[in-house]
């Protein structure tokens, strides 16, 4: 017979993992509610999927393309947004479904014991098959602009996409941790959650290459995890640019950071989530 012994004066340092394990059958589950109950009553159903990158790729391509007109390398300014668009896009969902995972869930953890790291983690595997939608997405207008004869040069560095989505999961679930444990005790966060992220954006070198950043500013580029994922990606299936390997190193050991930090303050409060709920 299997037992499980919840223990309340486990060490905040120590995580779990086994016992995530044990309830991966609800981890499963879990996502594939998430999945069919985004856009279940919606019309148009996962078509969303398509039509929110494209939409905002061409509201980008006509602000900041036409009328702003900010450089973006000699690239299609359509390929330009969305090559960082796809990425972001995959980060944000990431961020905010695991910075909401706690108050969405909060009815039934009052009801039923299980991992409280469990409603974050399913955001990454959630938000992974919308990226791949959105990703299909932009290799078709990525094929369509080769053989439309634009001057881009893609190279083998597309290999490690892999990586840069992985990162953007570890930093979306690093942030996410970290928002939904200030969530749980300052409702104010959940409100500041829009700003902070939409600020974030206009931080990383979605609309603008960071080569058109001054160098007074450039501190910002370095210390966002974002930033050079973003243009990596853009140099590895555009080749324009060429991505600052301080910045690279610095952008990754960040993320590192901030996912080993999330997990473990996620970890320290959680025994007190329920009672704060």
């Amino acid at each position: 017979m299997h037992r499980t012994h919840i223990r309340a004066n486990q060490p905040w340092w120590k995580i779990n993992w086994r016992e995530l394990l044990e309830y991966r059958d609800l981890f499963w589950m879990t996502i594939q509610r998430d999945l069919t109950s985004i856009y279940k009553q919606s019309v148009l159903g996962p078509l969303w999927f398509v039509l929110q990158p494209v939409m905002t790729t061409v509201v980008f391509t006509i602000v900041f393309g036409n009328f702003a007109k900010i450089k973006t390398d000699g690239l299609p300014p359509f390929l330009f947004y969305m090559s960082g668009l796809v990425l972001w896009n995959y980060f944000q969902g990431v961020l905010n479904g695991a910075a909401s995972s706690l108050l969405s869930n909060a009815g039934i953890m009052r009801k039923v014991y299980f991992p409280r790291l469990l409603p974050p983690l399913t955001s990454v595997v959630t938000y992974m098959g919308h990226f791949l939608i959105n990703f299909a997405v932009f290799v078709g207008f990525f094929i369509y602009f080769i053989l439309k004869g634009s001057d881009i040069h893609p190279s083998w560095w597309m290999l490690i996409l892999p990586i840069l989505v992985f990162h953007c999961a570890c930093v979306g679930l690093g942030a996410g941790l970290w928002l939904s444990s200030m969530t749980i005790k300052y409702r104010d966060v959940s409100f500041a959650l829009p700003f902070l992220t939409q600020l974030w954006m206009y931080a990383t070198p979605i609309i603008y290459p960071s080569s058109e950043v001054s160098a007074k500013w450039k501190w910002i580029i370095a210390v966002n995890p974002m930033a050079g994922v973003i243009e990596l990606n853009r140099f590895a299936f555009l080749g324009a640019g060429s991505p600052d390997k301080m910045i690279l190193i610095v952008s990754f050991l960040v993320g590192i950071g901030l996912l080993i930090s999330g997990l473990l303050v996620f970890n320290r409060v959680q025994r007190t989530f329920v009672d704060t709920i």
